[in-house]
């Protein structure tokens, strides 16, 4: 029985093939149970995220006919799908999805995301019935990794996006980040991403400053803040603590003087700014203030190089980790293996020898001779266990199979 891995993520497609595999919610309810249906799939778990769509499967399946499958139920051309998709079976299958739930194989390295979404699609397939005894133990210790490498690496520990690295700074500046009250200048996809990683750092003093209210709004009522335009920044500067910037304006909205009347106003109580515009949006001369504080991209640009480095060490520390876990599961599906071949072995040895007592029984009952009776039990018996060993030791001698029927003698020396 095997693990396969099948899957197609942001490294090996566009997006617009990764909408075409993907899953949505109301699709998984379908699309499980027809996975299962499928030959030789014993065990299934599905995982569709907007960076990748992944296979997990056990059973007597073939990577060739998950990909039909694949490709069947997205009505996609399956020489397409073949092209932009990536196999992986057994020991590779089990690295991984440890590698995957460890945020190894993310768009941002080391992106702690993806383990919640690895377990919600266990949790799914586990409530559809799909997940079986190997698929519970590899999702289970695939979590056990995941954590480990979390608290034994650092590779989810250095910010490498430009949102996260200006928020890093803030929190690195302004201990008590959470009483500290936030301006965004600019509502764009940046300043949405910003918003988010302050919310998840517990701020809730957020103000929100867009050319156009509307956007200002959208972006403020997903975080509980404030909407205002850019005509307010006067009064709204004297408020801040940090002040994050990210407009597409081709000159500086926020100057030097703006800054000076700020800080009078706050009565020289610093400020933070951190500016992620390019064309910049603060006046390089806004640094030349005692209580101003300014950083652009370019200096968190070097933050994240250098922590992007930091955690590229990190990751291989990791995957000794994933390693070491990998074999230890493999051993245990082989020993499951080995379990299997001896119940079934010893099943079919106990079902000839119930055939045969039973033959025996029935001859004493018609009055047949004791001894010839056990004479015939034994000598039947014997060679019925014998028939298959002895044809397959002809075969692998006429084969040359000498690996065969060195697994015969050692069988038959140990017997000795």
């Amino acid at each position: 029985m095997t693990i396969f891995a099948l899957g197609v993520n942001h490294k090996t497609a566009s997006v617009s093939l990764r909408e075409q595999v993907a899953f949505s919610p109301e699709q998984l309810h379908q699309a499980l149970p027809a996975l299962r249906e499928q030959t030789g799939v014993a065990e299934a778990v599905i995982l569709s995220t907007c960076n990748r769509t992944e296979l997990y499967c056990h059973g007597a399946t073939s990577a060739d006919m998950l990909i039909g499958w694949l490709a069947g139920y997205h009505r996609i051309p399956l020489e397409q799908l073949r092209e932009h998709c990536y196999t992986y079976e057994d020991g590779a299958a089990i690295e991984h999805l440890m590698a995957v739930a460890s945020g190894l194989d993310s768009l941002v390295l080391g992106e702690p995301q993806i383990l919640g979404q690895v377990k919600q699609a266990y949790q799914f397939a586990r409530n559809q019935a799909s997940v079986g005894t190997v698929l519970e133990r590899l999702f289970q210790s695939t979590f056990r990794v995941a954590k480990t490498v979390r608290s034994e690496t650092k590779v989810g520990e250095n910010a490498v996006s430009v949102a996260f690295a200006a928020v890093n700074l803030a929190r690195q500046i302004f201990a008590e980040l959470p009483e500290s009250r936030v301006l965004l200048v600019g509502a764009g996809d940046t300043a949405e991403l910003v918003a988010q990683h302050l919310t998840e750092h517990g701020v809730k003093q957020l103000m929100v400053a867009n050319r156009t209210l509307g956007r200002a709004s959208a972006v403020a009522e997903r975080f509980q803040g404030q909407a205002h335009t850019l005509g307010e920044l006067p009064e709204l500067l004297p408020q801040a603590d940090i002040v994050i910037s990210s407009t597409a304006s081709p000159l500086p909205i926020i100057g030097k003087g703006l800054v000076e009347q700020a800080l009078k106003t706050r009565k020289r109580q610093p400020i933070l700014f951190i500016d992620l515009a390019v064309p910049r949006d603060i006046e390089e001369q806004v640094n030349a203030l005692d209580d101003a504080f300014l950083y652009t991209v370019d200096d968190l640009q070097g933050i994240i190089t250098e922590n992007l480095r930091n955690r590229e060490e990190a990751a291989a520390e990791a995957k000794i980790i994933i390693a070491e876990h990998s074999e230890a599961f493999t051993a245990w599906i082989r020993q499951l293996d080995h379990v299997d071949v001896i119940r079934d072995f010893r099943q079919r040895t106990e079902q000839m020898a119930e055939e045969q007592l039973l033959r025996a029984r029935n001859q004493l009952a018609a009055g047949k001779s004791a001894d010839d009776v056990l004479g015939e039990f034994a000598q039947r018996l014997t060679k019925q266990f014998l028939h298959q060993p002895t044809r397959m030791m002809r075969e692998a001698g006429a084969a040359g199979d000498f690996e065969t029927l060195a697994v015969f003698q050692k069988l038959i020396a140990d017997d000795e």
